[in-house]
């Protein structure tokens, strides 16, 4: 059976939610997600090449990466994206080789373009995350890298009961409160090629993770050992 995490958001809410939220989107969370936001790009930079910004916003990250990364964005915000690409302009970010309105459910990139493919506050907020995940890894290369910053949702707990409780306000801002790592180890269980490399907790409240997944590069085997931590 669906629980209400999983039914409660629809393409068109979380368009109109980030619409609302451009005007004012990096003064609210520009300094609060910072230190997941460096760790994210530092993930992506151990690997380089052609790195997939998914859910790029308003383009805080774009800067922060090196130059030999060479960056593309999405987002299905066009209000959001247009921010960012003023952003590209008035910083002259060369190494950006384009931005485009997409949704993270259909992506149109040709399978096996990125070296890595970075995600940020992105997967909880998509009306199905698990087809999100799957565009993430068909236009992932083999031996490249899905990295995540993820809110986690408790598993019980006084917690676990704020998060269902906050549920119907939060779908109104465009994301769920309530996202169970479950529903990540599920996906990688049935993905073939998928493994999960590394979890570990990233401020702020140590309700948010950093997640990466890689691809094999001959979608022969997974490795035993999985590093989890936080």
């Amino acid at each position: 059976m669906s629980t209400l995490s999983e039914v409660d958001l629809d393409a068109q809410t979380v368009t109109k939610a980030y619409a609302r939220w451009a005007p004012v989107y990096d003064l609210v969370f520009g300094a609060v997600f910072e230190r997941g936001r460096h760790a994210a790009i530092a993930a992506a930079e151990r690997i380089g090449g052609r790195v997939l910004e998914v859910g790029v916003g308003t383009g805080m990250s774009l800067p922060l990466y090196s130059k030999n990364c060479r960056l593309s964005g999405v987002d299905i915000s066009e209000p959001m994206l247009r921010k960012a690409q003023e952003r590209v302009i008035e910083l002259g970010l060369t190494n950006v080789e384009g931005l485009w309105v997409m949704d993270a459910e259909r992506l149109s990139f040709a399978d096996d373009s990125f070296d890595v493919i970075v995600a940020q506050h992105v997967i909880t907020t998509v009306p199905n995350p698990e087809a999100a995940l799957d565009q993430l890894a068909r236009v992932l290369k083999p031996g490249g890298e899905i990295i995540l910053i993820s809110r986690v949702g408790a598993d019980a707990g006084l917690r676990r009961s704020l998060e269902h409780w906050f549920q119907p306000a939060a779908r109104k801002l465009g994301w769920r409160s309530e996202f169970s790592f479950d529903r990540y180890s599920r996906w990688t269980t049935k993905t073939p090629g998928m493994f999960l490399i590394e979890r570990r907790a990233v401020p702020p409240f140590g309700h948010f993770n950093l997640i990466r997944f890689g691809k094999n590069a001959d979608n022969a085997y997974a490795p035993d050992a999985v590093r989890a931590a936080g």
